[in-house]
């Protein structure tokens, strides 16, 4: 597949190192950048045979299948519809949009133009989300309750983000982004979202944006998706999901503290990982950032739906839902109060299943059986009839 990468910045050159990696049969032959230097440099680094200062010119080159998004927010539905205008396959970074309504009108441009709306949701291909995910589905953890994601670190690396119109928002939008869709894949896709808790506040940088946050968010079928983000948290990027079921639990630490652990005096000059604020002392290196961030995976998944024209698992509809989610977030961070979220466009099918509790015996329900101390068995139970609890050793 010939690919076109629109933009040269932090994250497009993440997706150049793993689209070159493992010897790919997919190879870049399109670059785009606002600068014609960047672009040139982007096109050496990567040996590229075309740049470009024009968005169009890059979505409509005879040389480009498909195309990857990987520019500031303010352009991204600028660059999905000329693709979409071009007939070419388009993969956009996240989020989708800076709201709702932006990531709709992109999700109805590239299915009214028939082609491959992939949304490049990194951390929902990572090989702990992955094993993760799949223990979920084969019912090792039972029904899950609540999915709680965290992702913090010093701020991001571009100047663009700091500012509140081109990115949407701050944090929220930023690493929310990544939070949300991680608890709705571990909740069930097909459950839909209905409410919204948050709190936001600037705390620390001097911008209009929220630097931190915290937010729960309502399930159809009562689960909660908890998202922790924050552009201040000092010593690295966090990243850590926790889910609970009634069958089990996943505790899962993606990146900052993974079993990769080296001292050094600072003498080298090494790049550490991606937002890492020292290169001396105690440092916690990554073995293979590209395949631990999920991009190897991603773009497998990516190409191969194209190739058998189907949805690729992360698609334009999930960014879609994934900005109405944080809509709903940013007005209850004002308003103080659960707020709806917002969706024109629902999809997912969810039936009410009723819930089965376990029998103790034809009169009794078995609320909890633990071993104590003294070794003696203790059981709380609940009658059947009267409501009444009960313990029975």
């Amino acid at each position: 597949m010939k690919l076109a990468i629109l933009g040269s910045g932090f994250i497009s050159r993440f997706y150049a190192e793993s689209l070159v990696a493992q010897r790919r049969k997919d190879v870049v032959t399109m670059v785009y950048s606002r600068t014609e230097a960047n672009a040139k440099k982007f096109a050496d680094d990567y040996n590229i045979p075309h740049y470009t200062t024009s968005i169009h010119e890059a979505a409509a080159h005879p040389d480009v299948d498909a195309v990857i998004i990987g520019l500031s927010n303010d352009m991204h539905l600028e660059a999905v519809l000329a693709c979409a205008a071009a007939g070419k396959h388009v993969l956009c970074t996240k989020p989708l949009g800076r709201n709702g309504a932006e990531a709709l009108q992109m999700l109805r441009a590239v299915e009214a133009a028939g082609v491959v709306g992939g949304y490049l949701e990194d951390l929902c291909y990572t090989p702990k989300f992955l094993k993760s995910l799949a223990a979920i589905k084969a019912g090792s953890i039972g029904e899950v309750t609540w999915a709680k994601s965290r992702e913090t670190h010093p701020g991001p690396h571009s100047d663009w983000f700091w500012d509140k119109e081109k990115s949407g928002g701050g944090a929220m939008i930023d690493l929310g982004c990544h939070c949300v869709e991680i608890s709705r894949n571990f909740i069930g896709k097909h459950i839909r979202p209905v409410e919204v808790m948050c709190w936001a506040d600037t705390r620390v940088h001097p911008i209009d944006a929220e630097d931190n946050a915290i937010a729960l968010v309502k399930y159809e079928n009562g689960a909660i998706g908890q998202f922790e983000v924050s552009w201040s948290f000092r010593g690295g990027m966090d990243l850590r999901d926790e889910v609970m079921g009634t069958e089990g639990t996943i505790w899962a630490n993606n990146f900052l503290r993974t079993g990769f652990e080296m001292f050094t005096t600072g003498k080298g000059t090494n790049y550490v990982a991606e937002k890492a604020e020292s290169s001396s002392g105690w440092l916690f290196p990554v073995g293979d950032e590209v395949h631990e961030l999920g991009y190897s995976h991603m773009f497998t998944d990516m190409f191969d739906a194209i190739d058998q024209k189907r949805e690729p698992a992360e698609n334009f509809y999930d960014g879609y839902v994934v900005n109405a989610i944080l809509d709903a977030a940013y007005l209850s961070a004002k308003t103080k109060k659960w707020e709806p979220v917002q969706l024109a466009d629902w999809r997912g099918k969810y039936e009410q299943v009723q819930k089965q509790y376990q029998s103790f015996d034809d009169n009794y329900y078995l609320i909890k059986e633990e071993v104590l101390p003294t070794g003696e068995k203790k059981r709380i139970l609940k009658h059947k009839k009267t409501g009444s609890i009960e313990v029975r050793s």
